[in-house]
């Protein structure tokens, strides 16, 4: 049987505050966005710039750690998969959307907001882990 892979990374600013809430069995989850940049020369010299912006789910510790220390416009560098999730509204349209699914997290940017520096730290979740170990 072959393996496949399914892994993104991205670096971008954090588009709008994170909200957290909690499943009916209580674990955090935690949604946000990211918007990346990309610009480049066409061929007749001109400036094009480009800016995508990804939806971003963290579950569990890291949830909680992103609700806590991340801020609109802040610099993040986000590890992990895509998932595409597809459901119908009440007037049976379909619909389908694509989210990063979070493993990891480190904060670039300078935070406004706090004393502690967590510049450069590199934040992880596993399935099992349960405290954040800082």
């Amino acid at each position: 049987m072959s393996r496949g892979l399914n892994k993104v990374m991205i670096i971008g600013h954090v588009g709008r505050e994170p909200e957290m809430r909690y499943t009916p069995s209580g674990r955090p989850v935690t949604t946000f966005t990211v918007a990346t940049n990309r610009s480049w020369n066409s061929a007749d010299g001109e400036h094009h710039a480009e800016t995508e912006w990804f939806n971003v789910v963290a579950w569990g510790s890291l949830a909680e750690v992103c609700k806590q220390h991340l801020n609109k416009g802040l610099q993040v560098y986000i590890e992990g998969r895509l998932q595409s999730r597809r459901w119908e509204d009440t007037d049976n349209v379909r619909h389908t959307s694509v989210e990063i699914v979070a493993s990891e997290m480190m904060i670039l940017g300078e935070r406004r907001e706090s004393s502690t520096n967590l510049n450069g730290e590199y934040l992880s979740s596993t399935e099992e882990e349960d405290e954040f170990p800082y």
